[in-house]
C-alpha cells in the first residue's frame, strides 16, 4: 500500500463524508521515465506496471475509479453509471462509494463539491478544456447552485514554465478580457507565459464560485514529485479523486 506521504490529502474545507486525494509520481513500481507510481494507461509504460500501481491504490477507495479516456474536451460522464473508460474530461457523482478521477501531468485537475456534500466532481482542465468550458460542463452537470460549491486546484504546471502561442491568449480572451491578467509576455516574441491557475480561478468565480483552494504547486519544476509532459515528454500521469464515503 501506498504511504500517505507519499500522496497529498486537499486542504480545504469540505465536509467530512467528502473524500478526495490527489497522487504524486512517489509510491509505485514503473520504471524510468515512468518512475513509479504511473497510473496512465497510454503514456508506453509496462501494462502490469500500470495494473499493479492502480491495485496499490485499491485499499483508499470504496471501489473501482471511473478512469476516463482524456481528450482535452468538455464531456462529462456520471460515475454513478458510467461504463468501462469513458471518453471525456470530467465525472461527477451523487452516489457512496462511487469514484471520480482525473490523469494529469501539467494540465489542472479540479475538484468539486457542494457545501451539503450531496455531489462531487473532478475536471481535467487542459488549456484546451479550460477555454472551451469544461469548468463550466461540469458544475452545470452537477444541478446545484454554483455558489453552494467550492473547489480544489491540483498540481499543475506554473505561469514560469507554461509559454503558450497569442493563438492561446486569443482563444480566452475571446471569453473574457479580464483573462489578460493571467498572462505575461515569453522569452519570445509572440510567445505568452499563461498562468492555468488563475484562468481556473476566473472561470470559478463568474459562475459565483468563490472558495476555491490549492493552487500552489509546480509539476514543472517540482521534478522529484510530480510527473510533467511538458519538461520530459515521455513520462506517467498522477490521478485526482474525489468520492463520497
Amino acid at each position: 500500500m501506498i504511504a500517505s506521504e507519499q500522496l497529498i490529502h486537499p486542504d480545504w474545507p469540505a465536509p467530512a463524508h467528502v473524500r478526495a486525494l490527489q497522487t504524486t509520481r512517489l509510491g509505485g513500481i514503473s520504471a524510468a521515465p515512468y518512475d513509479s507510481l504511473n497510473l496512465g494507461g497510454h503514456v508506453g509504460d509496462v501494462s502490469l506496471a500500470v495494473a499493479r500501481n492502480r491495485m496499490a491504490l485499491n485499499a483508499l477507495f470504496p471501489g473501482e475509479p471511473v478512469w476516463l479516456e482524456q481528450v482535452h474536451g468538455t464531456t462529462v460522464v456520471d460515475g454513478d453509471a458510467a461504463s468501462c473508460a469513458p471518453s471525456a474530461d470530467a465525472c461527477i457523482a451523487r452516489q457512496r462509494g462511487s469514484v471520480c478521477v482525473v490523469m494529469t501531468a501539467d494540465c489542472l485537475p479540479v475538484l468539486l463539491c457542494d457545501a451539503a456534500g450531496t455531489v462531487v466532481g473532478a475536471a481535467h482542465a487542459g488549456w484546451k478544456g479550460l477555454a472551451a468550458g469544461v469548468i463550466e460542463a461540469t458544475v452545470q452537470a452537477m444541478r446545484v447552485p454554483p455558489p453552494t460549491l467550492m473547489a480544489w486546484l491540483g498540481p499543475a504546471i506554473s505561469q514560469s514554465a507554461f509559454e503558450v502561442g497569442e493563438e492561446v491568449r486569443a482563444e480566452f480572451m475571446r471569453h473574457d478580457a479580464r483573462a489578460a491578467a493571467a498572462f505575461i509576455p515569453g522569452r519570445e516574441s509572440g510567445k505568452w507565459l499563461a498562468d492555468i491557475y488563475v484562468l481556473a480561478r476566473q472561470r470559478l468565480n463568474a459562475l459565483g464560485i468563490t472558495q476555491v483552494y490549492g493552487g500552489d504547486d509546480c509539476t514543472y519544476r517540482e521534478q522529484h514529485k510530480f510527473f510533467s509532459y511538458r519538461r520530459d515528454g515521455v513520462t506517467g500521469r498522477m490521478g485526482t479523486f474525489i468520492w463520497l464515503a
